[in-house]
């Protein structure tokens, strides 16, 4: 389970048997959500996190996409 960034306590991290739309899961704690990278943003669940957590959440993610697909990518694309 590669881990790509951790940023102000959250985790970001992909499965190694992830599947088709890009994506990213996050967790904090006995948190934990999942964003769909492409084709655009997309929260795809999200279990005990608070509204305003999304939201930073939210914005880390869209600070770091182009990294977090880059790193998708060379993981998978080297599978």
């Amino acid at each position: 389970m590669p881990t790509i960034l951790r940023i102000k306590g959250y985790r970001f991290f992909f499965y190694t048997n992830e599947h088709l739309p890009i994506h990213i899961h996050v967790e904090k704690d006995n948190k934990t959500s999942k964003f769909n990278l492409e084709p655009i943003l997309k929260l795809v669940y999200s279990r005990r996190f608070k509204a305003s957590e999304i939201s930073e959440i939210r914005k880390l993610v869209t600070e770091n996409k182009k990294l977090l697909i880059k790193k998708w990518n060379e993981y998978f694309n080297n599978k």
